[in-house]
């Protein structure tokens, strides 16, 4: 991927598959490196919902996504910079990604409207906000992690008609003012969003226009290269294959709150009355906390069912 002349390389390629167009990396950031491909916990809030920032260094993460538009919204980034910025805030001294919140458009969509100015959205329990992409390079500055990411104009993937083309090509235009309003680029990655929907042809004219930003990220929304977000353990497989350095979803903490757990062939329901007196580890090969503790018998009664057994099942 291009870059600036006056910076390192983001992305440093250590080795490629010979049957795919499979990498590893490792990515220089300002928090340390960390080993490509990467998958990120997501903290939208500032935190990982029931998994500590003790307990994601234990796990050997290096990287934790959070949400510029909800910490812009609560707590405030007048308070997080008075607690150290984003990093001081969580307690955390390893790398951190923010999302603009231009994803919120999708999530969100009922409580937004977009312009050229940029996404406004109206809260039912909050006061009006307008998200422009200086107000999104403002936040993610104020929160100081270390790759931020352009605001960007998002529908749905399965969107079709000129509403797709019309969002890729306001997102090339929120680009170049992400760019003049960014305070931080010696000490904050910027990456740019690659958008045009299912449309090849609007995805390859999106990449050109963006191209000469020499940025040294791009997220293919819908990179390094980054996947934002995948659903299934399969699609982050697929997309290693295809060459993408990294992931983030909530899929996996949010299914284990309801007790499923992710196996090596697939989900298990570890509510269901076959695993009730099943003491075998998850996986047999993996090493994680939890993995191990059943390994030794140690599964209270109706263990997934508990808010530690969602806190086991998050770990793993």
């Amino acid at each position: 991927v291009a870059g600036s002349a006056e910076r390192a390389p983001l992305l440093r390629v250590v080795a490629e598959c010979g049957q795919s167009m499979a990498r590893a990396g490792e990515l220089l950031l300002p928090h340390g490196t960390v080993n490509s491909p990467v998958f990120m916990p997501v903290g939208t809030r500032g935190t990982a919902k029931g998994i500590t920032a003790k307990q994601l260094r234990e796990l050997g993460c290096g990287l934790c996504l959070g949400n510029a538009y909800h910490l812009g919204t609560r707590p405030g980034p007048e308070l997080v910079e008075r607690a150290g910025g984003l990093h001081g805030f969580m307690g955390w001294s390893h790398n951190l990604l923010t999302d603009s919140g231009g994803f919120q458009m999708v999530s969100l969509s009922a409580l937004c409207e977009v312009s050229e100015d940029g996404v406004r959205f109206r809260p039912p329990n909050g006061p009006e906000m307008l998200l422009s992409p200086e107000r999104a390079m403002g936040l993610q500055n104020a929160l100081g992690a270390d790759i931020v990411m352009q605001l960007d104009d998002v529908v749905s993937s399965t969107q079709t008609g000129p509403r797709v083309e019309e969002a890729m090509l306001r997102s090339v235009r929120w680009l170049d003012r992400c760019i003049a309003a960014h305070k931080r680029p010696m000490d904050q990655n910027l990456f740019a969003i690659i958008q045009g929907g299912l449309s090849p042809t609007l995805r390859s004219r999106c990449l050109q226009d963006l191209w000469g930003s020499h940025l040294w990220g791009w997220d293919l929304w819908g990179s390094g290269l980054w996947v934002l977000p995948h659903s299934y353990d399969t699609d982050l497989v697929v997309c290693v294959a295809l060459g993408c350095d990294m992931f983030d979803c909530v899929f996996p903490t949010r299914t284990a709150r309801f007790g499923s757990a992710l196996g090596p062939f697939g989900p298990l329901q570890l509510k269901n009355r076959q695993f009730a007196k099943d003491f075998r580890p998850i996986d047999e090969e993996c090493d994680c906390p939890t993995c191990q503790r059943r390994r030794h018998g140690m599964k209270p009664p109706k263990w997934a069912q508990e808010a530690l057994g969602a806190v086991g099942i998050k770990l793993h």
